[in-house]
């Protein structure tokens, strides 16, 4: 399996933000049970897309988009963050998400140490982060340890929390 990363174009951002929030509503609805309420918002995904040092791509698989992934790099400290990395749903469980990851290491080489965060219910991306990728947990934030750099519509409604991973590249 080749995985394609190609930036989005301001025509695509309707459809990464889609792609994306139908592939975390799963993971969500999958473990809480069905939800009308969008889990991450529109506004939440384009303050990713749009941060400064933001660097967003679409994943193909020949032609077929497979997942998405956005990034942001700080070229002076070389500390760089996962800010979303998705998997189509109908296409997980094939190694898509691992392939994306690895790409991502490939296009920025001279990152130090990247960092990411997801939430502490969702059992299969902290496994992917920490047995697939190499990632370390590192900390988790809940309702009794906030941190400002996590908002607290991701700490939960009722203070499930956030795991914050790191992985050092050098």
């Amino acid at each position: 399996m080749k995985i394609i990363l190609t930036p989005i174009k301001e025509k695509e951002t309707a459809l990464f933000i889609e792609i994306n929030q139908e592939a975390f509503q799963k993971g969500y609805e999958d473990y809480f049970g069905k939800c009308d309420d969008i889990i991450i918002p529109r506004e939440d995904i384009l303050q990713s897309l749009n941060a400064n040092g933001a660097h967003a791509y679409l994943a193909y698989e020949g032609s077929e988009i497979v997942g998405g992934v956005c990034v942001n790099i700080n070229k002076k400290t070389k500390i760089n963050h996962l800010d979303i990395l998705f998997v189509k749903v109908g296409v997980q469980s094939k190694g898509i998400g691992l392939k994306i990851w690895e790409e991502i290491e490939k296009m920025f080489p001279d990152t130090i140490l990247w960092h990411t965060c997801t939430p502490y219910f969702d059992q299969r991306n902290i496994h992917f982060y920490v047995n697939k990728c190499k990632f370390h947990i590192v900390e988790f934030m809940n309702k009794y340890h906030k941190d400002s750099s996590c908002p607290d519509n991701f700490i939960g409604d009722h203070g499930e929390g956030m795991f914050e991973f790191e992985k050092l590249m050098k």
